[in-house]
């Protein structure tokens, strides 16, 4: 569904690149791949194998990496990195990679996900002479390798990330190397690929069709790569822990047209959908999914079910991104101009209004009230995830409890404050049997804590906010 009108959003997208003449320009597609994965930021850093230089701003990757921005980046190697912020504010020095000089040498490092146990990193660190310049938790990386008494900087690194807690995708550039690396319970999603005699990494694997790579396979959790001009050379830094990927990403976040764990998201949401049809039944004339995340599930409740599929939202994709609303009235009317229902098709009909999920409730209402100010004769919700009714401190922007409509009202109450006349949620067996994953683990390999509480991982004290420590402090599978 529409990020910006939601309140669902993903953390950010990285990509790297090593080996290719034009690496900037490559990240740059890359990242364009990725754009809905941040939309307040975008950086890249290249390497020349002699030194590193960098460009980031606030915006998105078309506003900040102009034509002759990329011509002064000449090099091999590169990564790059779109921003959604949940850790550290929106401000010019969080975007990132972030870029750091010292006279061992440089560093650039992105990363996607968020440290649960940043803050008492940061702490420990600030006591032992550490001077932090953002506040980003990646910023605690580039602090633990420099803190490192390793000779190596490979080594450096593998003990650095040993000390992390939390949800971590990284990608690294040095002078001469790219280095990648993934939580030990792969909570977000990572690829490598091969583009000419090169290599690209990348959060999602939509990027290699952009820019002509290969797909070779997922970083596994606990590995890291480091890609240096002899190849690619593989280790671990950590055993994998139990295997806890962010359902979420089948779900909304990842793009159809990208696969993770061997999936196409397309399909898994068809799946979902088909899914949803069998466990909640409807009389209807018309399904409609709301776009863009959730049309696959629309289609596959419209097979599984008989009733036929139709465009009854559409999306209007000219909408600026800072459009400013001065006043409540125009507020109101802010679903309406990236959201229209279609008059002729639901007019007079009985509408499945298939979504993804639901978070706050507040842009369900609208949608629901725009069908039906458009002649819609009943609206049937239906949800192809279970109620989202735990806060997300992995890198998504669910961090309060208080906010989930879920975590507060019944299904009932649910489909009653949104103006529904009846609504369903896929629940999580369905949901799980829908991705594919057979496994005695009730978790099957997925982090399913938004819907569950059963956190992948212990949680901080300090990385809760007040209100849910004493639900949440120490809570994990």
């Amino acid at each position: 569904m529409l990020a910006e009108i939601k309140g669902l959003n993903e953390e950010c997208g990285i990509f790297g690149v090593y080996g290719h003449t034009q690496a900037a320009h490559m990240t740059y597609y890359g990242l364009h791949a990725l754009q809905h994965r941040g939309q307040e930021g975008a950086g890249v850093v290249v390497s020349n194998g002699q030194e590193l230089k960098q460009a980031k701003g606030q915006g998105l990757v078309t506003e900040v990496l102009d034509e002759n921005e990329l011509m002064n980046l000449s090099g091999s190697s590169a990564i790059g990195h779109v921003r959604y912020s949940t850790a550290g504010g929106k401000t010019y020095e969080n975007i990132q990679p972030l870029f750091f000089r010292s006279s061992t040498g440089s560093l650039a490092i992105a990363h996607n996900g968020n440290l649960v146990n940043a803050n008492k990193l940061r702490e420990e660190l600030e006591c032992s002479g550490s001077i932090f310049q953002t506040t980003s938790d990646t910023e605690v990386i580039a602090h633990l390798i420099k803190r490192s008494k390793q000779d190596v900087m490979i080594e450096r690194v593998k003990e650095s990330l040993c000390e992390l807690e939390g949800a971590y995708a990284v990608v690294m550039l040095v002078e001469n190397q790219l280095i990648v690396a993934l939580d030990p319970r792969g909570m977000r999603p990572l690829s490598v690929g091969r583009v000419g005699s090169g290599y690209a990494v990348a959060s999602e694997t939509c990027a290699f069709d952009v820019v002509g790579a290969e797909y070779m396979r997922e970083v596994e959790p606990g590995e890291i790569l480091v890609i240096d001009d002899e190849g690619m050379h593989s280790d671990y830094f950590s055993k994998t822990k139990n295997r806890a990927i962010c359902t979420m990403e089948y779900v909304y976040f990842a793009r159809p047209d990208s696969n993770v764990d061997g999936n196409n998201i397309h399909s898994v949401r068809k799946r979902l959908g088909k899914k949803l049809a069998e466990v909640a039944p409807v009389k209807a004339d018309v399904v409609t999914g709301v776009p863009d995340s959730s049309i696959s599930a629309a289609i596959g409740f419209a097979e599984q079910s008989g009733i036929p599929y139709e465009l009854g939202l559409i999306k209007n994709r000219y909408v600026g991104r800072t459009f400013i609303q001065p006043s409540q009235e125009l507020r109101e009317r802010g679903v309406q101009m990236k959201l229209s229902a279609v008059r002729k098709i639901v007019e007079g009909k009985r509408v499945v209004m298939v979504d993804d999920s639901i978070v706050r409730g507040t842009t369900s209402k609208k949608i629901v009230k725009m069908l039906k100010q458009a002649g819609a004769k009943e609206v049937h919700v239906r949800i192809s995830s279970p109620p989202i009714t735990h806060p997300c401190f992995y890198g998504i922007d669910t961090s309060n409890a208080g906010e989930l409509i879920a975590a507060n009202h019944s299904v009932e109450e649910i489909g009653e404050m949104i103006g529904a006349d009846s609504i369903s949620y896929l629940p999580i067996d369905s949901m799980v049997e829908a991705v594919d994953r057979q496994d005695s683990n009730p978790n099957c390999g997925h982090c399913l804590a938004c819907f569950t509480g059963n956190y992948p991982t212990d949680l901080y004290e300090d990385s809760v906010p007040p209100y849910e420590k004493e639900q949440l402090i120490g809570a994990k599978n």
